[in-house]
């Protein structure tokens, strides 16, 4: 597995972790996740999975990386407290490694939001403040309504198929030393299902890249992703067999020429 610095912390990450968005795999996946030092897991307290983290974390907590996010819709200051405490309860553990917010919400003032995300930062329960879902004009105004920590990462859709934060937000984190955790990295299995009419030119392509690496549809997909400096893939999967296939999407690299035909294909 191949590292990241988690923003400007000194903090390394696997460059692949695991999501638990609409996860039903129960601890083994996340367990054989950990055995393979993807010990990057992402939860959020709408998710329902915190408390199945939870149960993972416990007696092993120092191995892993807990990332969850506060709801959009609890970012008032005294929300935005509460909604941490209890996370904490339902994961069982008395920090949060990266703390984001899920959504920005324009009737709340982002400047009482990180003003809270800051105070837990002070308190100790937790470590690293992220966002989710924010675009350049969010992360702008959330950054100068800081006083004393910085915005160590921006979790967003990217993937061969969705490709909008190549626009200016990619390049606005990686000027502002902000790490991207790409969720739906392989769009809930489009880039492994079998082709459509609309899609079928670029996935014979990406099929062209697997023969050529001797990997899988998903660990082309999931390389192309993590070849950007800053970007970390957190897939989801159910199953320990497929977290295994995707932990194997790192220790190696596309070459310029195989990046450069799936960036002309999935344009």
């Amino acid at each position: 597995m191949e590292y990241k610095e988690l923003g400007k912390t000194g903090v390394k990450l696997p460059e692949i972790g695991l999501g638990t968005w609409q996860y039903n795999g129960g601890t083994e996946p996340i367990l054989k996740a950990l055995s393979l030092d993807a010990r990057l897991i992402d939860t959020a307290e709408m998710y329902g999975t915190e408390g199945m983290v939870g149960g993972a974390a416990k007696g092993r907590r120092e191995r892993l990386f807990i990332a969850t996010k506060v709801s959009g819709n609890h970012l008032r200051y005294d929300e935005v407290l509460r909604a941490a405490e209890e996370s904490l309860k339902r994961l069982g553990t008395d920090y949060i490694d990266l703390y984001q917010i899920h959504w920005p919400d324009p009737a709340v003032p982002i400047k009482e939001t990180m003003r809270a995300m800051e105070t837990l930062v002070d308190e100790g329960k937790v470590k690293f403040i992220g966002v989710s879902n924010f675009y350049v004009k969010n992360l702008e105004e959330a950054q100068a309504s800081m006083t004393r920590h910085k915005i160590v990462s921006n979790q967003v859709k990217y993937s061969l198929l969705q490709r909008g934060i190549e626009e200016d937000t990619l390049s606005y984190c990686q000027e502002n030393h902000i790490t991207i955790l790409a969720y739906s990295p392989l769009e809930k299995g489009l880039l492994v299902a079998r082709p459509t009419p609309r899609n079928k030119a670029a996935i014979s392509v990406l099929q062209k890249m697997a023969l050529e690496t001797g990997k899988t549809l998903a660990q082309v997909a999931l390389n192309w992703c993590i070849s950007r400096p800053n970007v970390i893939a957190i897939p989801k999967s159910d199953r320990a067999e497929r977290v295994t296939e995707n932990c194997a999407a790192s220790g190696w690299r596309l070459s310029p020429r195989q990046l450069d035909a799936l960036n002309r294909a999935f344009r």
